[in-house]
Parts: C-alpha cells; sequence; structure tokens
C-alpha cells in the first residue's frame, strides 16, 4: 500500500488565510469546514518548534500564519483554510506561554499570558489554568486556553512565577485570576 505524498496547503489558501489574519484577528476557522487534504509531515514539538519535513520552520511570519490558522478536532490538529483542510501532529499543545504577568492582587488578580505566537490571553473563565501530573513522576504540566480550544504549554519559569504567587484555598493550592481560583496541586500534596 503506497502512502500519497505530502504536500503542502496552496499559496492561494494561505494567502486567503493571511490576508482574513491581517488587521482582523484570527480568522473565523471554526467556521470552516472543508474535506480533509490529506496529511502534512508538518510537526509542533512541545517546546513550541515548527518542523515541516524535518526541518525548523524559523520565520516567525509564516509560524504566525500557520498558528492563526490552526484548528483543533477532538485530539487532532488541522491547518484549515475556508477549501482545505491539513492534518498535522502536535506533541502536546499547539503553543507555549513563555511569559505571565500579574496586575492586581488576591482574588482581584489578573494573569496574563504571552505565547510563543504573539497571542495575549488574561486567565479566567474563558481562558482556564489547568495543571496535569505525570502518573509516575508526578511532575506537573500546566496549560492556559488561549482559543478555540487550543492550549498553550506555560513554560516553566512562568509556572515557577505562577507558584511564588501561589495560595491555599479550599485543600488546593493554586492562583487566583479574575476572581477565579485556580487549583494547580492539593494542598496536601506539597511538601512540608
Amino acid at each position: 500500500m503506497s502512502k500519497e505524498p505530502i504536500t503542502t496547503p496552496s499559496t492561494e489558501g494561505l494567502a486567503e488565510a493571511a490576508r482574513a489574519a491581517r488587521g482582523k484577528g484570527i480568522p473565523p476557522v471554526e467556521d470552516w469546514n472543508p474535506d480533509l487534504s490529506g496529511d502534512m509531515d508538518m510537526r509542533i514539538a512541545r517546546d513550541g518548534t515548527w518542523y515541516h519535513e524535518g526541518t525548523v520552520i524559523e520565520r516567525a511570519g509564516l509560524i504566525k500564519v500557520f498558528s492563526s490558522i490552526l484548528k483543533r478536532e477532538g485530539d487532532e490538529f488541522f491547518l484549515v483554510t475556508p477549501v482545505e483542510k491539513w492534518r498535522i501532529t502536535v506533541d502536546d499543545a499547539p503553543f507555549v506561554a513563555v511569559d505571565v504577568d500579574a496586575e492586581g492582587e488576591g482574588q482581584a488578580q489578573a494573569l496574563i499570558f504571552e505565547t510563543n505566537v504573539g497571542d495575549s490571553v488574561v486567565a479566567g473563565p474563558d481562558h482556564p489554568i489547568r495543571v496535569t501530573r505525570d502518573s509516575e513522576t508526578g511532575e506537573p504540566s500546566p496549560y492556559v486556553l488561549v482559543r478555540r480550544n487550543l492550549e498553550a504549554l506555560i513554560d516553566r519559569k512562568s509556572f515557577y512565577r505562577l507558584v511564588e504567587m501561589g495560595v491555599h484555598h479550599e485543600g488546593w493550592f493554586g492562583v487566583w485570576s479574575q476572581s477565579r481560583f485556580f487549583g494547580m496541586i492539593p494542598s496536601e500534596d506539597l511538601p512540608g
């Protein structure tokens, strides 16, 4: 059984997506539902590095365009235009939260995250923080929802800053943002 050759989205489709993104925010990929065009040899590594056919994509502008037309359906990720839909591989989350700032204090605090692709989001009801723990090592993996069910893995330095801001609340250690508490670890699991 032979595999179909790997191709890339048409220049027209990408150009249209780029025009839609320019000055108007993120294109409405949730409204675009073309048939699957195929699988593309594109991968987003856990550290946020984008690869095409095993080679790092170094052009930030191209990554920004690709990230603006990224869509998640279940556990699969696609680059979508109004007429094309290409499945790609994402090792963990498609984005990385590379910085966090806090404005205000206590429950009124707002945590503002910046991603590796230029998104800025304030954690809260629309952009929750969640933390999973590796079942073997207990190592935490923290995430913040960025847009359209696409998350950013919170990088280590930003997570340490969250830990420094953390408080105990109803049996959990976590952080407040926009009057919402995000538990990161049960208080009883913290070392003495």
